[in-house]
């Protein structure tokens, strides 16, 4: 994957996992809670392996 799918994969992860994470907290869904809170951490991981991609300047 290149910069932006990752980066654009990543902002999806985020915006779900802040979704599940909302949710849970409104409905006392522990679970649910922690899923969105993976979710939001893949999606920050995903968004550094895309800025370490751009800064590199290829399409790894």
């Amino acid at each position: 994957m290149g910069e932006m799918t990752d980066k654009a994969k990543a902002a999806g992860n985020k915006a779900m996992g802040s979704v599940k994470d909302g949710i849970g907290d409104m409905t006392d869904n522990k679970d649910l809670q922690a899923e969105g809170k993976a979710q939001k951490a893949k999606g920050s991981a995903q968004d550094v392996s895309g800025t370490v991609k751009g800064k590199l300047g290829n399409d790894i």
